[in-house]
């Protein structure tokens, strides 16, 4: 079974004008690793995920999801659409 953790540290990233560089000395981790948690090739322990909220003031669950991200705009159609974004129905 596979455990995909998605996370949006890219959109973090543009979003506030930082390079994979300037995150990773921040984490202390290699510029690569950022690159391999944003493609998804690398899972985070706790621990780095945890840092890397901080680091964007953030809660975890901004960062990083079980279920994947909606595109950009897609959560904005839905609402304008009356359509619900929310996880209400989701179960724990």
């Amino acid at each position: 079974m596979s455990e995909t953790v998605h996370n949006r540290i890219a959109v973090l990233r543009a979003e506030r004008g930082i390079s994979r560089r300037q995150l990773a000395d921040a984490l202390g981790v290699h510029y690569q690793t950022v690159g391999y948690l944003e493609r998804g090739e690398f899972r985070p322990s706790l621990h780095l995920a945890l840092r890397i909220a901080a680091y964007f003031e953030v809660p975890v669950e901004v960062v990083f999801s079980i279920e994947p991200f909606p595109r950009i705009g897609e959560a904005d159609r839905a609402v304008a659409h009356g359509g619900a974004t929310s996880d209400a129905g989701r179960s724990a």
